[in-house]
């Protein structure tokens, strides 16, 4: 396509700012202890997985979009891992280990090598089961398989052993992480939003005006939300450093 898709820009740009908020949040609560009730409720809870949802979900939307897959996953899946050891040499009481960019970059590298075969599944039937997948698995970190609070399957215990288990899903009981988001379930969540492209592609969504036009702000922030990303917290905790010592 000759003209960039703004819309997921925009989209990304607008979770992006949620996100650096959230964490803000995060910071003044966990960090700085200031007393915020509301912010272990449900509706904050919500607000954290409408984030990973989003980003996840557009992640795989978006992957179809790209090129230099396997660059592209080595890069982001290697931001992944420089966030976890700067967390573990400065702040190893809130590290991150298997955080958001590993996953993602993880499904990136995964799909990169296994793209030609998941489109040989027609996409409205790949992306029901993707979605149902992601579902059932939606609680594997805590032992079970099932629906939101229904449990259908009780996962072995012996899975939940070491570090490897931690990121197919199956964390040991002594493993902590501030920021965990395991290979499932969300690898079905990222073939979801795959999927999505396929059918937005098949049905010319794509060529829809509506798809390039975006807020210039937002879309900036979209176009550049890696390093974005790599550079909120430090920059945040900075600033409240400041702020509250």
């Amino acid at each position: 396509m000759k003209n960039r898709l703004q819309l997921p820009d925009t989209i990304r740009g607008i979770v992006l700012v949620s996100m650096i908020i959230y964490h803000a949040s995060w910071n003044l609560v966990y960090i700085y202890n200031v007393k915020w009730e509301w912010y272990h409720s449900r509706g904050a809870y919500l607000w954290q997985q409408s984030i990973c949802w989003t980003f996840i979900l557009l992640s795989g939307f978006c992957f179809s979009l790209g090129r230099r897959h396997l660059k592209n996953g080595l890069v982001v899946f290697g931001s992944g891992a420089l966030v976890t050891a700067a967390t573990l040499l400065f702040m190893p009481q809130n590290r991150v280990v298997f955080g958001v960019l590993t996953c993602i970059g993880s499904c990136i590298l995964i799909l990169t090598v296994t793209e030609k075969l998941w489109k040989k599944v027609r996409a409205e039937g790949g992306i029901i089961v993707s979605f149902l997948l992601f579902l059932l698995t939606k609680n594997i970190n805590s032992g079970y398989l099932g629906i939101a609070d229904i449990k259908v399957v009780e996962i072995p215990t012996e899975w939940f052993s070491n570090y490897l288990t931690a990121y197919l899903g199956f964390p040991s009981r002594g493993f902590y992480s501030t920021d965990y988001f395991s290979l499932f379930p969300w690898l079905f969540l990222f073939m979801t939003g795959f999927y999505l492209y396929q059918i937005f592609m098949k049905r010319e969504i794509l060529k829809k005006k509506f798809m390039e036009k975006g807020i210039p702000v937002f879309s900036f922030l979209g176009k550049h939300s890696l390093l974005i990303y790599l550079l909120h917290q430090p920059v945040i905790y900075g600033v409240q450093e400041m702020i509250f010592k």
